[in-house]
């Protein structure tokens, strides 16, 4: 078989290897022992839970595949609990990314290299019996000496199209990879195998999260069968001051199209993209770069920034993501796991933790420096009762009320012309922390030009509001600098919940453009997109006044100098089918 097809799967989801004995981990994630029976919770009308993002009907979760033309999500989930902990692997399909029917768990604990745990992971489609594809999983698991160990699991009955029995290589073959005296390996260190791509040597590659002291790495192991691996001499890559590298994720972008290229292309038309999570900080970056298939090295571009400081997938909410290319429509799809700002405790009484981001259209931009994301398609299904406005001079101070849609649901597009910039405020070349820059500056401190933006899951008296906005600078030189940020602090009344603000700085220019923003409405999350994608940040929110009919949309601008809005469509989102 000349091509291999590969395709990542589960969503590496919070980097969920936290083991129940080991001291380094325990840091990261808390096991609640004498949380982790639910009481009869009822999840139905319920104010926070979301109508069209995934999540099962009750507990705790924290990816996908396309097999024969179906989607496969395979998620963390903790049957028992509204928190972690006796975490299996469950399983839904979906023939359109949007509406899910879950089947039982396909991994749980059974096996010594597994029994203390079955954890994050990757799938790839390998050559399978009579000319098909198989689907093989590579996932960590805790094993009796509380060693994070990597094991194998196939489909037991290829022809069942929802692949709904998994079964493992027996001992010995299990674990496929594993920390020895000689690999030097920290065995509390070494998890979140990524999906595996084929090298012109016909070996396949995979890369597993790691680090030393303060080093991050991704440790590189080759195989010709899939079964038996090698550990390489060096790293793909690593990077200084990182800390641990939880869910890496390695794959290439066209230059020249937006399209996805399956996982083991490799050339002149293409960049490679390693994104790893941070458990230092819950925060994820991505650098772009160029692969040396023969000397398997990564090399980050100059400006590339390694680091919590570097480009990210989002700037919120947004944790333990994975990318899977879709054979099928020809896209590469970024899933995101998105954790709660609640406390413990109304997480327990709410019944549910956690949930996953809309599937997001992932590819390289124009400029081949960043990532371009986008909502897929097919959430656009959803939509009823579109609101248009267009043309619409927003005066300093002023808050216009979007009608006519549900505000607790919605879809949200808007764009502004901006002129005037003359007014805008002088950066201060201190200013480099964007996120630190719009928690000083939030939605209620007035500038020139702006903040200007939206008011979503508003009380109608703005009691409570989650604004994302705009705010444009200018430097000496008089260059437009745009700010985008993702205000929380005014969110809820209740002072229990996280209401950190976050913020980043957007790649646009809007001397030239338009100002675009996109906001994805779902009860208890706003998932925002600025610039046509350029920027993503995610918030969870649970406000006491906005729910129900008491939660209101609006457009705001709290500049002293106008804007215009270009262009304004809203639309109610049904339900999803999720069962």
């Amino acid at each position: 078989m000349d091509v291999a097809f590969s395709s990542p799967w589960l969503l590496c989801l919070l980097a969920l290897l936290f083991s129940h004995g080991l001291v380094e981990l325990q840091a990261s994630h808390h096991v609640y022992g004498n949380l982790q029976v639910s009481e009869s919770v009822s999840v139905q009308n319920q104010p926070y839970r979301t109508s069209y993002h995934f999540q099962p009907p009750k507990n705790w979760i924290n990816g996908p595949m396309i097999y024969n033309g179906l989607y496969h999500l395979f998620y963390q989930y903790n049957p028992k609990g509204a928190v972690w902990g006796n975490i299996v692997w469950a399983h839904s399909t979906s023939t359109d990314l949007v509406n899910w029917t879950p089947h039982d768990p396909a991994i749980y604990p059974t096996q010594e290299s597994d029994i203390n745990g079955c954890w994050s992971g990757s799938a790839t489609l390998i050559p399978g019996p009579y000319g098909k594809l198989k689907p093989v999983i590579l996932y960590t698991g805790i094993n009796l000496q509380n060693q994070q160990v990597q094991n194998y699991a196939e489909p037991k009955n290829l022809s069942d199209p929802f692949l709904r029995e998994w079964v493992k290589l027996p001992k010995p073959l299990n674990p496929i990879m594993a920390p020895t005296p000689q690999n030097g390996i920290n065995a509390s260190s070494f998890r979140d195998p990524t999906t595996a791509w084929l090298g012109p040597d016909r070996k396949w590659r995979v890369i597993i999260g790691s680090k030393r002291n303060r080093r991050g790495f991704a440790i590189l192991y080759r195989s010709s069968d899939f079964i038996k691996w090698y550990k390489a001499k060096h790293p793909l890559h690593s990077a200084q001051g990182t800390g641990m590298w939880e869910c890496p994720d390695f794959y290439p972008v066209a230059v020249d199209s937006s399209a996805g290229v399956e996982t083991s292309v490799i050339g002149n038309k293409v960049k490679h993209v390693l994104k790893a999570s941070l458990d230092d900080t819950k925060h994820e970056y991505y650098t772009i770069g160029t692969y040396n298939v023969d000397k398997d090295i990564y090399t980050p571009d100059k400006g590339s920034i390694e680091g919590d400081s570097g480009l990210r997938y989002d700037y919120g909410k947004f944790y333990a993501s994975k990318t899977f290319f879709d054979n099928v429509k020809r896209r590469r799809i970024l899933w995101g796991w998105i954790n709660e700002s609640s406390s413990v405790n109304d997480d327990i009484k709410k019944g549910w933790s956690g949930l996953q981001a809309i599937p997001r259209t992932i590819w390289l931009d124009k400029d081949g420096k960043q990532l371009i994301q986008w909502p897929i398609p097919e959430i656009e299904k959803l939509r009823l009762n579109k609101v248009n406005l267009s043309n619409k001079l927003l005066k300093s101070g002023s808050v216009l009320p979007v009608s006519n849609v549900q505000a607790l649901q919605a879809d949200v597009e808007i764009s502004f012309k901006i002129t005037g910039f003359e007014k805008a405020e002088v950066l201060d070349p201190s200013w480099t922390n964007p996120q630190i820059l719009c928690s000083q500056k939030g939605a209620s401190v007035k500038g020139g030009l702006g903040p200007f933006g939206l008011f979503v899951l508003a009380s109608k008296g703005l009691e409570e509001y989650t604004a994302v906005f705009f705010r444009i600078f200018k430097t000496k030189n008089n260059k437009p600098v745009v700010l985008f940020c993702s205000d929380q602090s005014r969110s809820s009344l209740n002072q229990d919940n996280d209401k950190t603000t976050y913020g980043t700085f957007l790649n646009v220019d809007p001397v030239y453009e338009t100002l675009s923003l996109r906001t994805l409405i779902d009860h208890s999350i706003v998932e925002s997109f600025g610039g046509k994608g350029k920027s993503c940040i995610t918030a969870r929110v649970y406000p006491t006044l906005a729910i129900g009919d008491g939660a209101h949309l609006y457009a705001f601008n709290y500049g002293t100098q106008n804007v215009k809005i270009t262009s304004l469509n809203a639309w109610s989102m049904k339900k999803a089918k999720i069962y």
